[in-house]
């Protein structure tokens, strides 16, 4: 069976056009969901709507709201929504481009592919890929997704295009009230040398196929010893380690020389914790207490 478009409508860059599909990029399905059940029956709960006045109420009573003043609502009704009509609901309508590289990525929400829609289409939408991907841009659009406009970005991805809609400025936080009293200033040039070449000690070339999620997998692997009637085996705590400096702990790492960590397809015992390191250049373990820095 075909994969179910969550769009469709046309792409359109000045008076050029054609038919496309929109696909979701991403899956959520595969992870492991829990459902409620009663602690006795072992039944499925069924979340009901319930009003504070007339308890349980059917759900084809509902009808939207929205709250203009702290418990006052205007009423919207199916009409209203449809009465908003934009050009977008039915066209990604091309405003601009720009580099590749240029949309931060804190900007950058949910992923789709965007494919021709019939065999008419592929011409235009084969051009237009293929102009993109010469330039080295991105195209900057809008389209209607779950009754709002979304602004998106599009590119060439393989055969077909990428689309990513993109947040709203008003939805990112400002960094300031994170970052603004983290110190600047310049580290030890000796530690920061260590820290370099430990850097370079564990490139390597990201493959996804390499960082499976290990919760995921050790919560399968509990689940399966369950179903076998099994106890779960509980993982073992971490041994605390001994407290280091920063300096001693950036040369004990470079001296391990070990490759790039890999995720593996079995869930591996708990790793000892990695030394933290404390301000005026203190390092412990987890659970430990911090100690000064050796000179």
């Amino acid at each position: 069976m075909a994969p179910r478009a969550s769009w469709k409508g046309y792409l359109k860059l000045s008076l050029v056009s054609c038919p496309v599909r929109l696909y979701p990029a991403t899956s959520s399905s595969e992870r492991i969901t829990f459902n409620q059940l009663h602690k006795k029956t072992h039944n499925r709960i069924n979340m009901k709507p319930v009003d504070p006045e007339l308890g349980l109420v059917e759900r084809s009573d509902l009808v939207k709201g929205y709250e203009y003043e702290p418990k006052q609502y205007v009423i919207i009704e199916d009409t209203d929504l449809e009465s908003v009509r934009i050009e977008s609901n039915h066209t990604m309508n091309i405003e601009a481009f720009v580099d590749a590289g240029a949309v931060d990525v804190i900007y950058q929400d949910s992923p789709y592919y965007l494919a021709p829609d019939g065999a008419m289409a592929e011409e235009t939408f084969v051009v237009l890929r293929e102009a993109m991907r010469r330039a080295g841009k991105l195209a900057i659009a809008r389209l209607v997704l779950s009754s709002r406009e979304r602004v998106v970005t599009i590119g060439p991805r393989e055969n077909g295009m990428f689309v990513c809609t993109l947040r709203n400025p008003n939805e990112v936080r400002s960094t300031a009230e994170y970052f603004n009293t983290i110190p600047g200033g310049n580290p030890d040039p000796e530690m920061l040398q260590l820290a370099e070449a430990l850097i370079q000690q564990k490139q390597t070339e990201f493959d996804p196929k390499n960082y499976e999620d290990r919760y995921e997998l050790a919560l399968m692997n509990m689940i399966k010893e369950k179903l076998k009637g099994h106890k779960p085996i509980v993982a073992a705590a971490p041994e605390r380690g001994n407290v280091i400096n920063l300096m001693d702990a950036l040369k004990a790492s470079l001296s391990q020389a070990k490759p790039p960590a890999k995720s593996k397809s079995k869930v591996e015992p708990a790793a000892k914790p990695v030394a933290k390191v404390a301000a005026g250049g203190k390092v412990a373990a987890a659970g430990g207490k911090s100690a000064r820095a050796k000179k």
